[in-house]
């Protein structure tokens, strides 16, 4: 049997697929990948079927050890890779290429340079047992495969899709350079308002279109933490009865200091919904390091 063994663990590592389609009405979240165009795109560089499960990886640490060959591909989060033979021959690898590792091969992703979350695709799939129709791990719920340890083999699967039909593809971002002491800029998150911006004054409203606000290190796949300027402030106080929330929903707890939901979000909230992310903004919003800086853009 084909398999990746792990045989080192960063922060955290998780297997995901496409997630729990088709169960909110249960009470189950979806759950997937936190960046799921980094998740999908490290997929079609290998040829798997759309959902093939593939490895999540929290600021590099992992490594994997291949049993059999095994053709595997990174994106997401720039990490450096390393190669080492059984024979203790090293070579680099790069991000957003095909790497064939022979029998014995061990891939190592170091820490990124930018971004967060890193995706390691292996050609055919990791083949875990699935739960409640999906491979995903959901860190809040605790369903799914448990996230990875040292030791733990994942067997590589048949979930394929054609032939590779490329080697590489370009890194998804614009170029530009900045000077190595210049501070990064605030990336840009861009949302719609609603259902619940009624809820709060205009001073709050205009934070939220002007301000800049800082990740906080307490964010996790539930939810991207957010330090702003001022809090949000309510125009009604009043509780708000829990209501379903949806994945990139910005709710503003009563502290005033908003969390954009990620993958793990629950299903409902209590709080009030001030925006909610565009797709697009809810993968940027996956790939924020703690001290990033955000600003939105919003429509209406």
């Amino acid at each position: 049997m084909s398999a990746l063994e792990v045989v080192a663990v960063g922060l955290l590592a998780t297997e995901q697929d496409r997630g729990r389609l088709g169960l909110l009405d249960q009470g189950v979240g979806v759950s997937g990948p936190a960046d799921r165009a980094s998740a999908a795109l490290a997929n079609r560089l290998v040829a798997n079927a759309p959902d093939a499960a593939l490895v999540e990886v929290l600021f590099g640490g992992l490594a994997v050890r291949a049993h059999g060959a095994a053709l595997v591909a990174a994106t997401g989060a720039y990490a450096p890779l390393l190669v080492t033979s059984a024979g203790g021959s090293a070579r680099t690898a790069a991000m957003y290429e095909l790497i064939a590792l022979a029998h014995g091969d061990v891939l190592q992703l170091g820490a990124p340079s930018s971004g967060l979350r890193t995706y390691l695709a292996v050609r055919g799939g990791a083949d875990v047992p699935p739960v409640l129709g999906s491979r995903s791990t959901d860190t809040l719920a605790g369903l799914g495969p448990a996230p990875l340890a040292v030791g733990a083999l994942l067997p590589i699967g048949a979930a394929v899709d054609g032939e590779p039909s490329v080697d590489a593809v370009a890194p998804p971002w614009g170029g530009g350079t900045r000077a190595a002491d210049a501070a990064p800029p605030a990336a840009v998150l861009e949302a719609l308002l609603g259902p619940r911006d009624d809820w709060f004054t205009a001073e709050a409203l205009s934070t939220l279109r002007t301000g800049v606000f800082a990740v906080s290190p307490a964010s996790d796949r539930v939810g991207v933490r957010l330090e702003g300027p001022a809090p949000l402030e309510r125009a009604i106080a009043r509780e708000l009865p829990s209501e379903p929330v949806a994945t990139g929903s910005l709710q503003v707890p009563a502290g005033g200091h908003p969390i954009v939901f990620l993958a793990d979000h629950p299903v409902t909230g209590g709080y009030p919904v001030i925006a909610v992310l565009t797709e697009a903004s809810i993968d940027r919003a996956a790939q924020l390091a703690p001290g990033a800086l955000v600003r939105f853009r919003l429509a209406r």
